[in-house]
């Protein structure tokens, strides 16, 4: 991921929607040794990070948490992305020296939105050129996005290549019928299989016809939104776990993103929803200087007062 040719910053843009494995894909590639030099952005909606906890601790690693750089984070995007010109410009000799940026968005963001704010910028048109700009497609859900989510088709008809995760927990014609509808969408993006980061080859897929989307011009939705939940230490932990997945089960197509590290008599875990979908937690290492033990939820059709209250029951009733 070297400079240009004309000498500017080369910038991938990591795009997806919510869940869709932006963050997994990431890491593996940087276990693997892609972007090496590259100086990792992460953007996400809510105040409190999470994914940054993935990507391990690096004096390359940069967090916009509290606003999608689409929109209410824009300001402070175009910020960093001049700091980092600016420091780019003076250390022009150093081994140290970053050699492109990937911005890993959240999923909120209108990638096309990104690439306007950067070319209209006086600044950072003249020291960036947008190289790539991935979108990862959840193959378990992402024909259900497609139906009825706008910002989700605006993500892959802005990609220059198509990454379609969890190939191996989704069924056969339900990915063909998902690669049909992509090639609609974006016909001139190539699309990569992968399960769990990793690059897979499909099985043999049935023939498929490309989903018939309805027409959502000038459709209206409830906003996403992120509620951030803070638990204390003496949060009853079976309580806790029985009131997730109640509420996933009852409200897991409006809760469409559940993540969250916390401290437990296990060790650190990194807790993850998609929808109804459950992901296994993972044990991290410590890591004392950061903030633990907030969950946040993404979603919409309910409020912050009823997910609070509706917890805060759980937990009183589990200690009557």
């Amino acid at each position: 991921m070297g400079g240009s040719a004309e000498g500017r910053i080369r910038l991938t843009i990591l795009g997806g929607f919510l869940g869709s494995g932006k963050t997994t894909w990431l890491r593996h590639q940087l276990h693997a040794g892609a972007y090496a030099h590259a100086v990792i952005m992460v953007n996400e909606a809510a105040e409190t990070p999470v994914d940054d906890a993935l990507l391990g601790r690096s004096d390359r690693l940069v967090v916009l948490a509290g606003g999608c750089c689409c929109c209410a984070g824009r300001d402070r995007l175009i910020e960093e992305l001049r700091r980092l010109c600016d420091e780019r410009s003076r250390d022009s000799v150093s081994a140290d020296r970053f050699d492109g940026i990937v911005l890993e968005t959240s999923g909120l963001a209108d990638p096309a939105a990104i690439v306007e704010a950067i070319r209209a910028d006086p600044v950072l048109v003249h020291h960036i050129v947008v190289a790539e700009i991935i979108v990862t497609v959840d193959a378990l859900h992402g024909l259900a996005e497609l139906r009825g989510e706008p910002l989700g088709r605006r993500q892959i008809e802005a990609a220059t290549r198509l990454v379609l995760t969890k190939t191996d927990a989704a069924e056969p014609a339900g990915i063909a019928r998902l690669l049909a509808t992509l090639a609609t969408l974006n016909p001139a993006a190539p699309v990569e299989a992968t399960a769990r980061g990793s690059e897979i080859a499909l099985p043999d897929l049935p023939p498929a016809e490309a989903e018939d989307l309805p027409d959502l011009a000038g459709a209206t939705s409830a906003p996403i939104f992120p509620i951030r939940i803070e638990l204390g230490e003496d949060i009853d932990w079976t309580a806790f776990t029985v009131w997730l997945s109640a509420l996933l089960y009852a409200r897991g197509d409006d809760v469409m993103r559940a993540k969250g590290v916390v401290r437990t008599p296990a060790g650190r875990l990194l807790l993850q929803s998609v929808r109804k979908v459950v992901q296994r937690p993972e044990i991290l290492p410590p890591q004392p200087d950061r903030e633990d033990d907030t969950i946040v939820l993404i979603g919409r059709g309910y409020t912050e007062q009823q997910i609070r209250a509706s917890l805060d029951y759980f937990v009183r009733a589990s200690h009557s």
